[in-house]
């Protein structure tokens, strides 16, 4: 027995009279005449007929339907556990005894049929002579319950062991069976809708996970089988008890949710580890390719430094050169199958790499703005003593000793960036000063 999340729900509180009850109000039409007609006494028992015959026509109709439900066939067929074993035994004993009260009470209707002309669907009145009979059998006990009879003690004398009760009686305890027979295949056809939605959405990822899984590790293998253990063991008591899920109206779906979610976190690790696993081998190789050409730019970077150091004094040192990769300990991670110390591993190799590229390209482009820096000062060392010229303080000695101090710091190799810079701007606001007296 399985559990689908698309089953029909059926729940039945009471007979419905349905196509019936468009029957009855035909044959109450054709019974009573034209309009303004006198009702004769043969004409309102035909009519209390019509109507019993409609109410046994809905009665026989939920029984039918009640019988090829979805629940009370799955019910009938499983081996059942708990409360809802219990409860479905003491049910099933109602319900054969509510088709055995609908037998004896059919007979009872199809005699009422037969007496007032409706036996063959007709519309015709009763004969006088039939109408005392069929109105003892619409008013009186006609119907024998099944059951034990009553106990001698309490019997009297002439009465019979159970004595027969009337059409409305009959009706009156089998719409009580009929309760309590639906009570239950409501409630277990409720919670297998309830509970079978998370299980089903559960089982489409494990099957999803399932041929990836194998050789993924101890862990997540071990987490897998788990799951798989815990789905079936929820299934199979959803399926064998679902009663007990079953509290207060409403079904306890948390276990069914839990293992839905734990589901649904655990494929897409599944996934990467799988992804991991296909791309290891990949991956491995393009560390060592990254490593190798992570060294070739720091080749170059040296070389660029090192000219640059030549010019330029204080320069920050460039990184040290990245370490050769783990490719003993991660080829042996990948033998293991420990995919996901690997990806971890991996990753910290690559983030290493990407942060001695960052470093290296940092170094490189400061030591280029420190000789671009150093050539901007030449540049405006050369504009301000051509300002002083214009300015005819070419001469001044004061000048020209700020000039020629800065001017040495400029082309002196390695050159102090620092004090040129400060040379310079001394200078500059000397010529300044200067135009400012003049």
């Amino acid at each position: 027995m399985g559990i689908a999340a698309d089953r029909e729900q059926v729940q039945h509180v009471g007979f419905s009279a349905g196509s019936a009850g468009s029957r009855h109000a035909r044959v109450q039409a054709a019974a009573r005449g034209p309009p303004g007609a006198v009702v004769t006494p043969e004409q309102a028992t035909a009519e209390r007929a019509a109507a019993v015959l409609a109410e046994r026509d809905a009665v026989q109709a939920n029984l039918l339907e009640l019988d090829g439900s979805f629940g009370k066939r799955v019910l009938e067929g499983a081996s059942l556990t708990g409360q809802t074993r219990e409860r479905w035994e003491q049910a099933s004993v109602t319900l054969a005894t509510l088709w055995e009260t609908f037998l004896a009470y059919s007979a009872v209707v199809d005699r009422i049929a037969a007496l007032s002309g409706h036996a063959a669907g007709g519309g015709r009145r009763p004969q006088k002579k039939d109408v005392a009979e069929l109105d003892d059998l619409l008013a009186g006990g006609c119907v024998q319950l099944p059951g034990a009879p009553v106990p001698l003690a309490r019997r009297d004398l002439a009465a019979q062991g159970r004595p027969p009760v009337t059409l409305t009686t009959a009706v009156g305890a089998m719409r009580r069976a009929f309760a309590e027979v639906t009570a239950v295949t409501s409630a277990a056809e409720a919670v297998w809708a309830a509970v079978g939605a998370p299980l089903d959405a559960a089982a489409a990822n494990l099957a999803a996970g399932r041929p990836l899984v194998a050789g993924l590790g101890p862990d997540i293998e071990a987490e897998f089988a788990a799951a798989e253990s815990a789905l079936g063991a929820l299934r199979g008591a959803a399926n064998a008890d679902p009663l007990a899920l079953w509290h207060d109206g409403r079904t306890d779906t948390a276990a069914a949710s839990r293992l839905r979610e734990q589901v649904a976190e655990l494929t897409p690790r599944i996934a990467e580890l799988d992804r991991v696993r296909q791309q290891s081998r990949q991956r491995i190789d393009a560390l060592t390719a990254d490593v190798a050409a992570a060294r070739a730019v720091r080749d170059d970077a040296v070389t660029a430094w090192q000219e640059a150091a030549a010019r330029i004094a204080g320069l920050p040192p460039l990184p040290p050169p990245p370490a050769e990769p783990p490719l003993t300990g991660l080829t042996a991670l990948a033998a293991g199958g420990q995919w996901g110390r690997l990806a971890a591993e991996l990753d910290r190799c690559t983030a290493e790499l990407d942060g001695f590229a960052a470093r290296t390209a940092e170094v490189r482009r400061l030591a280029a703005e420190a000789i671009d820096k150093r050539d901007e000062l030449r540049g405006l060392l050369r504009a301000y003593k051509v300002k002083a010229a214009r300015l005819g303080a070419a001469e001044d000695a004061g000048l020209a000793g700020r000039h020629d101090q800065a001017h040495e710091l400029l082309r002196t190799a390695p050159c102090d960036l620092t004090a040129a810079q400060a040379a310079v701007a001394a200078y500059q606001r000397a010529i300044l000063a200067t135009e400012g007296r003049r």
